[in-house]
């Protein structure tokens, strides 16, 4: 009902949407101890995107975000089905924490007017929404902030006693028993309010061409995180209790097939609950059968005691929403990348200050071209290493690290560290010219360590021809050595590899090849036409 409420709809669909998608995503799940439902992220970004066509809370509104529903779970059914889930991949896990940050203090501004008794509206922009606040401190309710103030500190307690005392529970029935008794109702406390009693009915979501053109930037941004957030809770799981096997694709199927099941009985959009899934994993839950008798209870309050919820301050449920999203901001991750790798914590800040200043969508957007422009850097500008043999051994290390290391007047070693296609092939050839052009001409020969090289295109390839002929020109030669299979193949039809002494097993091979005259001819009988072979 807390989540219902945070994505702008009336607290019985919170309820709905625990009933046909938790037993739809139990009948398909990989993941024996995940559990769907709604859940704080999801909530806010149907609220960021569905409340800027609609407003929360009227048939319109309900209307879009049922549809909402539908179209998420087609397109998680689309990308499960075509094994498309790896396309998640693109936002990265700097992204990701910086977005759920972002999302927690947006979340905790939220509810602020809920815990504090204030009558205002929420702006679409945090800081908008916090000046409100301020603004409107003047009429707080005093009542209904100890109500949030005290729910807050005693599920904070309950958890810190044990995780397996249901302290929202618990402040939900101690809260809706002393409002009934003191009528702290006409004390200006806010509560939940008349609930219907009674299952959803079957409805048909409407899917009328407007409303798909409105809906598709909330759909697509949903799908993306959702999908996230529930692989990830599923891995967790399992790396947990190494009990079951999760596979994403089929998880993909679960969670899609349950929202459009849902759709169809007035559901919101579901997603993997950490929350639900802890309760789960703590209580030792072996099957899914877990989620079916939770799914049993909610029914036995839906036909029996939504009445006794009429009293139910909304003070609560935001004290239980904002006490469930500050796990969502992470400092422990900002404080390790800051440490150990600088441009992913500015990947993450930069997500984070985005989605706080532009909102939900735009930030998930910016995280995404973040991701995709971090990848582009990586495989555009890969790390080329010099090598050098570690004295008294046949090992070649980066000199960089092993200053010992032994080099030659006449002979350098470099070692190109990722595939080599358009995107990098002006790189790879800049960056070994201006390599043999600081040796001031004493180089007579180059080996490439192509041990690190998995794959080369035709642009690549082309490269590599041109490249050997402007050294032959000035009088050095190139030399490959652990080159795999399928990249041989492609560097002999390419003409790269037709003479066999200029191909060799390993570093090593290539340097005594070179240095030592007396070995040359036993080499140069084990080298073999690479399309001959059946290596690959």
């Amino acid at each position: 009902m807390a989540y219902s409420l945070l994505a702008g709809m009336p607290p019985i669909y919170g309820l709905y949407a625990s009933i046909v998608p938790i037993v739809l995503y139990a009948l398909m799940a990989s993941s024996t101890k995940m559990t769907v439902g709604p859940v704080a992220v999801s909530a806010l970004l149907v609220l960021a995107g569905v409340s800027q066509i609609a407003v929360p809370g009227t048939p319109q509104y309900i209307g879009f975000v049922i549809t909402a529903g539908l179209l998420i779970g087609t397109c998680q059914i689309t990308l499960g089905l075509f094994k498309l889930g790896f396309l998640v991949n693109f936002l990265s896990h700097p992204v990701i924490a910086g977005f759920t940050s972002a999302a927690a203090i947006i979340i905790v501004a939220s509810q602020l007017k809920d815990m504090l008794g204030l009558d205002m509206t929420n702006s679409h922009h945090t800081v908008e929404t916090i000046k409100r606040v301020i603004s409107n401190l003047g009429s707080l309710n005093i009542i209904t902030s100890i109500i949030a103030l005290s729910s807050f500190v005693l599920i904070f307690i309950f958890k810190k006693i044990s995780r397996k005392i249901p302290g929202p529970l618990i402040m939900v029935v101690l809260g809706t028993v002393i409002c009934a008794l003191m009528k702290l109702d006409n004390q200006g406390v806010a509560i939940v309010g008349t609930i219907p009693s009674g299952l959803s009915s079957i409805t048909l979501p409407s899917l009328d061409l407007l409303t798909l053109s409105l809906l598709w930037p909330t759909v697509l941004t949903v799908t993306l995180i959702g999908i996230v957030e529930s692989i990830g809770i599923a891995k967790a799981l399992e790396s947990k209790h190494k009990d079951h096997n999760v596979k994403p694709n089929q998880e993909l199927l679960a969670l899609g097939f349950a929202k459009v099941g849902g759709s169809f009985f007035e559901a919101i959009p579901t997603s993997g609950s950490f929350s639900r899934s802890a309760i789960n994993s703590d209580s030792n839950a072996k099957t899914q059968v877990s989620s079916l008798i939770t799914v049993s209870v909610i029914v036995l309050v839906l036909l029996f005691l939504t009445s006794w919820l009429y009293y139910l301050p909304k003070a609560i449920l935001a004290a239980i929403i904002m006490f469930a999203v500050l796990g969502l901001f992470d400092i422990k991750e900002a404080k390790h990348l800051w440490k150990t790798d600088r441009l992913d914590f500015w990947m993450m800040a930069s997500t984070f200050f985005l989605t706080l200043a532009l909102g939900i969508e735009a930030g998930v957007l910016s995280g995404v071209i973040l991701s995709l422009l971090a990848v582009i850097y990586n495989t555009s500008a890969p790390r080329m290493s010099e090598l050098g043999q570690v004295e008294g051994t046949q090992h070649y290390k980066n000199i960089e690290r092993y200053t010992d290391a032994k080099l030659w007047e006449d002979s350098i070693i470099v070692r190109f560290e990722n595939e080599i296609f358009f995107g990098n092939a002006s790189f790879f050839k800049d960056k070994l010219t201006k390599l043999i052009s600081a040796h001031k001409g004493e180089v007579k020969y180059v080996v490439l360590d192509a041990s690190l090289i998995n794959n080369i295109d035709s642009t690549g390839t082309h490269m590599l021809k041109d490249l050997d002929d402007e050294l032959n020109t000035i009088g050095v030669q190139l030399h490959i050595c652990n080159a795999i299979g399928y990249l041989r193949d492609s560097l002999y039809k390419a003409g790269l590899l037709n003479e066999v002494d200029r191909h060799h097993t390993s570093v090593h091979e290539a340097i005594t090849y070179i240095h030592n005259d007396q070995t040359r001819s036993d080499i140069l009988c084990r080298s073999t036409n690479p399309l001959q072979t059946n290596e690959k």
